[in-house]
């Protein structure tokens, strides 16, 4: 994944799944998906924290650790700052599993269309989580245009 943009290739989901590939487990569809939208939210999240910091602080490399989810599990790299005051929310520092919830609930909020207010809400009902808008507006910049690209495509005949 690039350091920017977070990139859905449909076309290449939607052949490996016509094809057979399963969707949950060890080669399945679904991990590489939760695993790029995990790191889009959390790079949001440092994007936010960076920009709304009043000391200097910068973006400081990433660490490593394992995912483990109902499909499947995954690397997430986990962004750093210089300072090291970052405290991800999305997948905070030692948690090492998504719940279920999270992995369906949280792009369905974004694809759903909610507003910051009513994802906030949802964020602090199912996980206790306390999340600006502008940490939701730092996320949902990265996965709204791939989102509304993956609904807006053309579908094949059937």
């Amino acid at each position: 994944m690039s350091d920017n943009k977070f990139e859905i290739d449909v076309e290449a989901f939607a052949k490996a799944l016509q094809s057979g590939q399963p969707i949950n487990g060890k080669d399945g569809l679904l991990t590489p998906l939760i695993k790029q939208v995990t790191e889009a939210a959390v790079a949001g999240e440092l994007d936010h924290h960076l920009a709304s910091n009043a000391t200097p602080n910068r973006k400081n490399g990433s660490s490593r650790k394992t995912i483990k989810t109902s499909s499947g599990q995954f690397e997430l790299d986990t962004p750093r700052d210089r300072n090291g005051s970052f405290e991800p929310q999305t997948v905070k520092k030692y948690q090492t599993r998504l719940t279920d919830e999270m992995e369906r609930k949280v792009p369905l909020l974004f694809a759903l269309g909610n507003s910051y207010q009513n994802i906030r809400e949802h964020l602090m009902d199912l996980y206790g989580l306390e999340v600006s808008n502008g940490t939701i507006n730092a996320i949902t910049d990265r996965l709204v245009p791939e989102l509304k690209a993956w609904q807006e495509r053309d579908l094949e005949p059937v």
